[in-house]
């Protein structure tokens, strides 16, 4: 039977919780920063340059999450037949979607009355996982899902042509299977749901993540490995700098030459996430793969911190939504206002006790960043040592 050592599955982990903790970064921004909810933080024509990339670097979070989503189930697969991972996936998939609608939509808006059903990264995930369960389910072989996702990942900018169309005219299917960003939708009443992740690219990167998988089975030696990764991740990082330096296909807004060099380069960096761009991913799995590199051979106090995250990672993704939330609370009262107020504000914008245009500045944001995190990890430690005592039970495969 093929099988993985521990140390290799220790750099996905460690990666993971590297982007996991990233991740939170551009979440207390959205609570906390003065300008979060009223101006674009990569706005080039006015450019802040620490807020560009403080929400620059956080894009890389959710692509190497689902691409490395796609390589755990790849690893699962090791110990499993195909028929019991498809059936695993689909039925895990279809968990994630009602978590998204339920734990984390209440974790984003804390509106009891769930005016919102957002479809964000784990609804992404989640629709990723069972079309991939499905895949394995009908016994397609290996070949046959990677070259699927490669064909989303590599051609799906070619409808951006046809929705750039002056007649083109998206409804609620399209928008929810590629060009919906940020798009309300009425589900019944008072009830609505919130386009964010258009799932077609995501679920082709999930297919190729997939495919790294095979990687790191035992056969192949950690030099090899090391050796392929870095080198398709130089090549994803190269192919990103040449299409976009050619604004020929890859991504739906051209770059441009500002008044500046520095807005110029920041113009060429500001690639489109939703939905995600072939040059978005190339760029952010491109130094996903390098740094997985990096760390096959990094083992250090440090990692081992990055790791307990990385173990962790959909219960740390709830637990951080709730705490920087209820942080949140606080700090809307600190600044005058009233809980008769929470209704009144919520009727143009979806999150409670968040006020556009009111916050703290971007040092603030980073403070809170860290305490947040810091708090977070002795919860995710607990958690992952009851996961490794507890192997046997099998709910636990579903967090």
């Amino acid at each position: 039977m093929r099988s993985i050592s521990n140390k290799r599955i220790e750099s996905i982990d460690v990666l993971r919780g590297i982007v996991m903790v990233i991740m939170a970064l551009d979440h207390v921004r959205d609570y906390f920063h003065v300008t979060a909810n009223t101006a674009d933080p990569l706005d080039v024509a006015n450019p802040n340059v620490s807020l560009f990339f403080t929400r620059w670097v956080t894009h890389f979070c959710a692509p190497i999450f689902v691409f490395l989503s796609g390589t755990s189930i790849y690893l699962q697969s090791l110990k499993k037949t195909k028929k019991e991972l498809g059936l695993f996936a689909i039925k895990r998939g279809i968990w994630l979607i009602l978590v998204e609608w339920t734990l984390v939509a209440f974790a984003w808006t804390f509106n009891p009355y769930f005016s919102i059903f957002p479809f964000q990264v784990i609804w992404a995930i989640g629709i990723s996982m069972v079309l991939l369960g499905v895949m394995l389910l009908f016994q397609l072989p290996f070949n046959g899902i990677v070259g699927i996702g490669a064909l989303i990942v590599l051609g799906h900018n070619a409808l951006d042509f046809i929705e750039a169309d002056k007649g083109f005219v998206a409804n609620f299917w399209w928008d929810l299977f590629h060009s919906g960003t940020f798009k309300f939708y009425t589900v019944v009443g008072n009830h609505n749901a919130l386009l964010v992740y258009p799932f077609l690219p995501w679920t082709g990167l999930m297919f190729l993540g997939y495919g790294l998988g095979k990687r790191f089975e035992s056969r192949v030696t950690p030099e090899q490995r090391v050796k392929q990764l870095r080198i398709t991740g130089v090549l994803l990082v190269l192919l990103f700098i040449l299409l976009r330096f050619s604004n020929w296909y890859g991504d739906p807004h051209d770059w441009s030459l500002q008044p500046t060099f520095l807005q110029t380069l920041l113009s060429f960096l500001k690639v489109n996430k939703y939905p995600p761009s072939l040059l978005f991913m190339c760029i952010t799995i491109g130094a996903g793969l390098l740094a997985l590199s990096f760390l096959e051979h990094v083992k250090n106090r440090f990692t081992a911190v990055l790791q307990t995250y990385g173990r962790t990672a959909f219960f740390y993704y709830i637990l951080h939504l709730y705490l920087i939330h209820l942080i949140a609370v606080p700090f809307y009262f600190i600044h005058g206002h009233t809980m008769t107020e929470v209704w009144n504000i919520g009727k143009n914008f979806p999150f409670l006790f968040v006020v556009p245009g009111q916050g703290e500045n971007l040092i603030s944001v980073y403070i809170l960043w860290v305490v947040i995190v810091a708090a977070l990890y002795p919860l995710c430690k607990w958690y992952d040592m009851y996961k490794t005592k507890h192997k046997e039970k099998w709910w636990l495969s579903y967090l």
